[in-house]
């Protein structure tokens, strides 16, 4: 079982002067997920070489034990390090696609074209995609074969309104992913804000939050079972 993750490479939050990129969690729980079922993972950003880290994932209250797993894990650093860059991966070398979420997905991933035809080719050769909290930013633009959006009649998750209210990043993001999801005809479902809330349709795995990266990384892998 090929799995390919793709983590972005944009580390700038709007024009807060802060830092952001991917977020901690949503790449290591699904990491370990994916590794301990047996899965070669094969790590992915639009520059290649080391993502940038959102430091907010990095503060103490946000550690998970996959988290404290990845800090002493050195062959997964040295991958993390060392990302191909999207342009040059091959679609066909694998079984599925995941994307970890962090705010950094909303400007580069959402708007990448490398990423676009990637996940059309997943989607019209019906394998395995999932995206989870500020991830499925990457539905933005994707088409399926009859021109509609992607996830347009489909179920599908992603950070709520009221959670990125409650980060206060609603006038600094741009755009949300709720309202987009549902401006491209996705049939939008959430559960309680911080919650673990996965959607399983058809191939298409989404997850609202970085409660719910392990669980979306154990729905994909049973899609592939």
């Amino acid at each position: 079982m090929n799995i390919l993750m793709v983590l972005t490479s944009h580390d700038t939050l709007g024009d807060t002067g802060e830092k952001t990129g991917f977020w901690l969690e949503e790449f290591a729980a699904p990491y370990y997920v994916l590794r301990d079922a047996g899965a070669k993972v094969t790590l992915a950003s639009p520059k290649g070489g080391q993502p940038p880290l959102d430091p907010k994932s990095d503060a103490p209250d946000a550690q998970t034990e996959a988290t404290e797993r990845f800090k002493k894990d050195d062959a997964a650093q040295q991958a993390l390090a060392s990302t191909a860059r999207l342009a040059d991966i091959d679609a066909t070398e694998f079984d599925a696609v995941f994307y970890p979420g962090g705010h950094g997905p909303l400007w580069d991933l959402a708007e990448s074209a490398d990423s676009q035809r990637l996940i059309e080719t997943f989607a019209a050769s019906d394998r395995p995609i999932g995206a989870v909290c500020h991830a499925p930013a990457i539905f933005r633009h994707t088409k399926a074969a009859d021109g509609k959006p992607l996830v347009s009649g489909r179920r599908v998750a992603g950070f709520t309104n009221g959670e990125e209210e409650a980060v206060g990043l609603t006038d600094v993001v741009p755009f949300l992913v709720e309202d987009m999801l549902k401006a491209n005809g996705g049939l939008y479902e959430k559960g309680a804000d911080w919650g673990s809330y996965v959607v399983v349709d058809g191939k298409l795995v989404t997850g609202q939050n970085p409660a719910s990266s392990e669980e979306a990384a154990k729905e994909l892998l049973k899609l592939l079972k």
